[in-house]
């Protein structure tokens, strides 16, 4: 039975990474887009952040908090996998600029199928496994998703238009099974996790990435700064977690670890959204 639910959770996993990848390009507004891609300065403090500053973070938090090997290694694969598909929901909350959250989301996606497969035999010892299996489902659940959903916009934005209320809503039930499979097959790991310190490490890096990348930002607009500090403290939960399921005996825990990601970071997504939103109308008051 559990194999049975687990084979579950692989397939509603990829596609939940593919439906979101492709409904985000199938409503980006692809003219603001390309204008937002000329802002060198998001674009550098983006990379910077995604794909250098919260890698270092987990790592350094898994040297100082006491954790067991497996959430560490959970927390480092997080670390490595930055924004979240509900990137656009929160943005929108905290009043932040949808057509930065698109280039976001672009350079996230393509940055974490080119760096996750690098960094992981860098950053996570003796996690040993070939490029090309990391590589392949960050390929062709998060890139080309994303690519067909941009290029449906381009050559049939009518079809594009019409398609994606369906691909969302397949997306949202698809969600609500994914969520489902997660609590009943981990709740034991879940329980076992509590009094480990994983938990309150997550918390943690969320909080640290979230402030730091606001307040520390170079100087951008409010509505640009928010959606990458939004966008840094929300995790891509399918791509840290999918090539923990493609490597045949990786600890449970270290797939727990990623799965507990899936409430924290929504939960600390919106509460820096509300926070932002906040601080915004104390700055414009006063």
């Amino acid at each position: 039975m559990t194999d049975i639910l687990q084979k579950m959770l692989n397939v509603s996993l990829l596609i939940f990474m593919a439906g979101n990848l492709l409904e985000m390009g199938l409503k980006i507004r692809v003219n603001e887009t390309l204008n937002a891609l000329r802002d060198r300065r998001f674009l550098s403090l983006s990379i910077l952040w995604a794909f250098v500053l919260c890698p270092a973070l987990a790592l350094m938090l898994t040297k100082i908090i006491p954790m067991a090997e497996p959430y560490a290694v959970g927390l480092i694969f997080l670390g490595m996998a930055p924004c979240a598909p509900f990137l656009p929901a929160v943005a929108t909350k905290a009043g932040g600029d949808l057509a930065y959250v698109g280039v976001f989301m672009i350079l996230t996606a393509a940055g974490t199928v080119i760096f996750m497969p690098l960094a992981i035999p860098v950053l996570v010892a003796g996690f040993s496994t070939d490029p090309w299996t990391i590589a392949k489902p960050l390929i062709f659940f998060i890139a080309v998703p994303l690519a067909v959903g941009i290029g449906m916009q381009v050559v049939a934005s009518s079809f594009a238009e019409k398609a994606h209320p369906i691909v969302k809503w397949i997306t949202v039930i698809d969600t609500l099974i994914m969520l489902g499979l997660v609590l009943w097959i981990y709740a034991g790991d879940f329980v076992s996790a509590v009094g480990t310190y994983a938990i309150g490490a997550q918390i943690l890096f969320y909080a640290l990435v979230a402030a730091g990348s606001y307040f520390f930002s170079g100087g951008l607009a409010y509505k640009r700064k928010s959606v990458l500090s939004l966008g840094v403290c929300t995790r891509n939960i399918g791509a840290a977690i999918a090539p923990l399921f493609a490597v045949a005996g990786t600890d449970r825990r270290a797939i727990a670890m990623c799965a507990l990601a899936v409430p924290i970071t929504v939960v600390m997504a919106y509460v820096a959204a509300r926070l932002m939103a906040g601080n915004k109308l104390l700055i414009q008051s006063g």
